[in-house]
């Protein structure tokens, strides 16, 4: 089990919006099959395990990290491949969190005579693995998580110069890696102008499909001659409002930058709204990568589902360097947004990042 889930952690960023999944086939104590899904090869994990046993599969065990398919799909279901090669054990880490899937394969494999075991010793390891489709799975809607570099003040900018990066080099090529195994990729107009980023996947691993990097710009002030839109090949959505020029939608349109219009309440552009339609088109995370104004708006609302906040050993302190998270702030400490199942991570020797799921049952958070 250890080597099928290092086989579906190949698949990262590979997959989506299917989950990554490894599998291993053993007979007589040897392996005999190993297979690993991305998306470009259609051929789930388990299939190709069994095209690489050929016939020593018959009679083999089938150790895999998801509850094998058992639907027809782009494929045939996996549960008829495995009853049909003979394999006579299938040990699988969890079970598949898809209700068109959820036990059913399980069934199927009991139903044929062959034997099942939840090996529950690697289930989190195997959830974890896949967390943006489970949670798609659970609630239809991508997981959204909030990341920043930040103090141990937690600012996130100085007021004058920022030239310069707040965290080393190992902390910003591990950001790649949550970028890489991120479908889509946000940031508000402020940081566009500011920086003139491009928020691209530099991992240079394959992708399933491009990195959706979005901007909320309610006027829409995005340049037409910015990194961002200049390098616009399908990958680029605007966020903005009905108060937005036409004309100034129409240049970036030319420039085939996809502009949706989202109002909410208060003239900003809604982000529930935006996350709803990224849900609608099987996008399964959503990465945030913005200022404080931004950041809190996705922390007030709810729409951020956890954080990864990466702090370097440094202090800027004052009242004008931008806090994480600006915006009204809570007024009293007892509405404080909380925070659970607190991971702490170690980056370098002097930086560690901080990962955290947001508590939602107050104040609005959904």
């Amino acid at each position: 089990m250890e080597e099928a889930l290092e086989l579906a952690a190949r698949g990262a960023g590979r997959v989506s919006p299917n989950p990554a999944v490894g599998a291993i086939l053993v007979r007589e104590g040897v392996v005999v099959g190993r297979g690993f899904y991305t998306a470009r090869g259609i051929k789930h994990a388990e299939v190709l395990a069994l095209e690489e046993a050929g016939d020593l599969a018959r009679g083999a065990t089938m150790y895999v990290t998801l509850e094998p398919h058992s639907f027809h799909g782009r494929t045939p279901p996996c549960t008829e491949a495995i009853i049909r090669a003979g394999v006579v054990r299938v040990v699988a880490a969890m079970e598949d969190p898809n209700p068109q899937v959820r036990g059913k394969g399980f069934e199927q494999l009991r139903a044929a005579g062959i034997e099942v075991e939840i090996d529950q010793v690697y289930t989190a390891r195997a959830a974890r693995l896949n967390e943006p489709f489970g949670y798609f799975m659970r609630t239809g809607l991508p997981l959204v998580t909030l990341k920043a570099a930040v103090t141990l003040d937690g600012k996130i900018a100085a007021p004058e110069d920022n030239e310069g990066w707040i965290t080393s080099e190992t902390a910003r090529a591990h950001v790649q890696k949550l970028r890489h195994a991120s479908d889509t990729i946000l940031t508000g107009i402020g940081t566009v102008l500011a920086d003139d980023c491009r928020l691209t996947d530099r991992s240079g691993e394959e992708r399933a499909r491009p990195l959706l990097r979005i901007v909320v710009d309610s006027q829409l002030r995005l340049p037409p001659d910015s990194r961002m839109a200049a390098g616009c090949e399908n990958d680029l959505l605007v966020a903005t409002t009905s108060a937005a020029s036409a004309e100034r939608r129409r240049r970036l349109e030319s420039k085939g930058v996809r502009v949706e219009v989202f109002d909410d309440a208060d003239g900003r552009v809604n982000l529930r709204a935006v996350v709803e339609l990224l849900a609608g088109e099987k996008y399964l995370s959503l990465m945030i990568e913005a200022g404080s104004k931004v950041n809190w708006s996705a922390l007030e609302s709810g729409v951020a589902d956890k954080i990864f906040f990466y702090y370097a050993p440094k202090i800027l302190g004052g009242m004008q360097s931008l806090p994480v998270a600006g915006g009204a702030g809570r007024r009293r400490r007892a509405d404080a947004i909380r925070f659970h199942d607190v991971k702490v991570h170690p980056i370098t020797a002097d930086e560690f990042a901080v990962e955290a799921w947001l508590e939602k049952h107050v104040h609005g958070n959904r």
